[in-house]
């Protein structure tokens, strides 16, 4: 079985709209709820743990239990940084979860096919992270300012979410952070910090984070470009169908 854990508690300062920016509606429907129906698609995914402030977690369960569809879900409490919201969820992860998955709860276009890449990946190699290639060239700099290094674009990727572990991996990488007081900019840093195999799965451009104002725009045209790709892929079925109806009948 495999357990997802939505980190949500952050205050979303950047996009100043006064609440949780999970709870902003994007294409008719909370952005949280949306990226929970995508992973409740998902037939091997189990448990769904929505991590949110600790004042936020009655109104964000009562809101999720209003919802059809869902995978069994708990919301707990975070901490005062990602990395220890996620230890906090982790705590929660059922017995019978082998394989633990963790998503930006603000990555509502994430689709079905990167989830079971990274669940697949995870399982065959220990630890897996979506992501693609980085576009743009990318220069590391010193304090100064000065360029020191052009490091070849082949080799850089742009990480997403989900990523995904064994259980026990993720659980003595977290353990093992604790422990040395040493906080991560993923949950792949903490795998990486232990020495286990994190693989890359290719994601796609459209699995973004909403983060800014400006950023719910691009995630209401992508959703939009998505819908009517959909539609127009359901009419050439149609057509299709009906043109091969109307040869067999004329035969």
């Amino acid at each position: 079985m495999v357990s997802v854990i939505f980190p949500a508690a952050g205050q979303g300062k950047r996009m100043q709209a006064g609440i949780n920016k999970v709870l902003l509606t994007l294409g008719g429907e909370p952005i949280l709820v949306r990226t929970l129906k995508t992973f409740s698609a998902v037939e091997e995914v189990g448990e769904l743990i929505v991590v949110v402030a600790a004042d936020e977690v009655t109104a964000v369960e009562g809101q999720l239990q209003k919802v059809s569809g869902l995978k069994p879900f708990q919301v707990v409490a975070g901490g005062s940084e990602r990395q220890y919201s996620i230890y906090n969820g982790l705590q929660q992860v059922a017995a019978a979860a082998d394989v633990v998955l963790v998503h930006d709860a603000a990555r509502p276009l994430v689709t079905v096919k990167t989830i079971q890449a990274v669940i697949d990946t995870a399982r065959s190699k220990g630890g897996a992270i979506a992501a693609v290639p980085a576009k743009n060239t990318i220069k590391v700099v010193d304090a100064e300012g000065l360029v020191v290094d052009t490091p070849p674009r082949s080799t850089l990727w742009e990480v997403q979410t989900p990523q995904g572990f064994r259980k026990d991996i993720l659980i003595k990488a977290n353990e093992a952070a604790v422990a040395d007081n040493f906080l991560g900019t993923d949950d792949a840093s903490l795998v990486e910090r232990i020495s286990a195999p994190v693989a890359v799965v290719q994601s796609d451009y459209r699995n973004i984070k909403v983060t800014t104002p400006e950023d719910l725009l691009v995630a209401e045209a992508f959703l939009k470009c998505t819908a009517e790709d959909e539609a127009r892929s359901l009419q050439a079925a149609a057509k299709t169908a009906r043109e091969a109806w109307l040869k067999e009948a004329e035969s």
